[in-house]
């Protein structure tokens, strides 16, 4: 079968791009399939990061300032058909919607289509073609869209075949918040491959964590607990390795906190799998994580993690205490209690280190394959009933919403009553009362 991803940019670095990659690398070498990655953006000349060449790329707008695109009228304007509410709609214009239009239904000649972002899943839904399969993606969390853009995909996505979450966790939320009648709502974790190096040996006297500097990671709850954990080990060393616009304020915090020399910002780093293979310990302390792919880089690293258990991917990944650690969101307190525990126990440390990379295979290439196999023949083979399903559901709406328009009839009173009791006959008196 030939599948297509909807991506933002495929010419620049994020989690999406990375898992999107892996899994259309894996789709065609354990699935047999076809696959061009469509993206929406270019703005540069050859992606960051390594693309199979069997893959086909497909780009739709080039933003680059010597490109063409930015002089076409559409490019000046912004978007009509992504999403208002949606996170990046500043980034897309009219252009954009124009472009994937023509691409989804003149140019697409794909049996499966997937989007990998909301905007992105809602563009499928307006002009994907109907003999294809049409699959949306959740790359972030249920909860972690704002009420107005939940609204839109309410209306959009129950016109799609599948939606796929990365945990199973976001699954069920989205079972329960957003119900969408004919559409298979699952969750499927993200590859994430092996790695050509030998597993750490937990020797080094180093933690690593890495991620977009950006609040939400909350590298200032680090820091400090790296700050208490650095006053009883002062020989570890923290290493953080990204970019992003918390950077300033994180090098002024390592600076406050006495901790130059020990606490290192290293840059956004590709790949990252030999400096986490450095690292004796892998660290998070975000507030949430839809999956949480640096952990499972990690321990393909043959490295424990310590983690808070955010909402809603650490606790699917790591098995706190047998390859690795959970501490409450935020307690900083906890944080670095967890980190002392396996700096002072190397042989648990490297217990742990070991069960992490044996627990690792579960982000193999060939199980996840299947599994996006077994979704792919049984939305194929459920159309009609899924469409059924479909039907019954707007039916049963539209019955609701013309019952709940119609005016509620008032009872008639009786003849010869007053508010329902009975007029006295005239000329007559009611007996009183004694």
């Amino acid at each position: 079968m030939k599948i297509a991803f909807l991506l933002h940019n495929v010419y620049a670095i994020g989690g999406t791009v990375r898992t999107t990659l892996n899994l259309a690398a894996a789709l065609v070498e354990h699935g047999g399939h076809e696959v061009e990655i469509v993206s929406l953006n270019r703005h540069r000349e050859t992606p960051r990061f390594a693309v199979d060449p069997r893959i086909t790329l497909v780009p739709l707008v080039d933003t680059r300032a010597e490109g063409p695109d930015i002089h076409q009228p559409g490019y000046s304007k912004p978007a009509r058909d992504f999403p208002a509410a949606e996170k990046r709609y500043k980034q897309y214009t009219r252009l954009h919607d124009l472009r994937v239009r023509g691409y989804l239904e003149h140019r697409c000649d794909a049996d499966i289509v997937i989007g990998t972002r909301p905007g992105l899943n809602v563009y499928l839904a307006l002009w994907g073609p109907r003999r294809a399969l049409r699959i949306a993606q959740e790359h972030l969390r249920h909860d972690a869209h704002s009420m107005k853009l939940r609204a839109v995909l309410s209306r959009h996505y129950r016109t799609l075949d599948g939606l796929v979450t990365v945990t199973e966790a976001d699954a069920a939320v989205y079972r329960k918040r957003m119900p969408l009648p004919g559409v298979r709502i699952l969750s499927v974790p993200n590859i994430v491959p092996p790695v050509a190096l030998p597993p750490s040996d937990g020797t080094a006297k180093v933690i690593a964590a890495v991620g977009r500097l950006v609040p939400g990671k909350r590298y200032d709850l680090l820091l400090e607990a790296f700050a208490a954990v650095s006053s009883k080990e002062p020989d570890w060393q923290l290493r953080i390795y990204g970019g992003g616009a918390q950077e300033p304020h994180l090098r002024a915090l390592v600076d406050g906190l006495g901790l130059t020399g020990r606490a290192r910002l290293m840059g956004a780093v590709s790949p990252i799998e030999p400096e986490l293979a450095k690292a004796s310990i892998v660290v998070s302390a975000s507030d949430a994580e839809s999956f949480g792919m640096t952990l499972v880089e990690g321990m393909r690293c043959g490295v424990p993690a310590v983690s808070t258990d955010a909402p809603l991917g650490p606790a699917e990944i790591i098995t706190d205490g047998v390859d690795g650690r959970l501490v409450p969101v935020g307690d900083m307190r906890a944080l670095a209690e967890a980190l002392i525990d396996l700096i002072r126990d190397a042989a648990v440390r490297k217990e742990m280190g070991a069960a992490a990379y044996a627990s690792a295979h579960r982000f193999d290439l060939e199980p996840i394959v299947a599994r996006y196999d077994a979704l792919f023949e049984e939305l194929d083979a459920s159309r009609r009933r899924r469409a059924w399903q479909r039907s019954l559901a707007q039916s049963l709406n539209w019955a609701h919403r013309v019952a709940s328009s119609l005016p509620i009839p008032r009872p008639r009173r009786p003849e010869g009553t007053v508010d329902g009791r009975r007029r006295p006959t005239p000329g007559t008196t009611r007996p009183r009362l004694p």
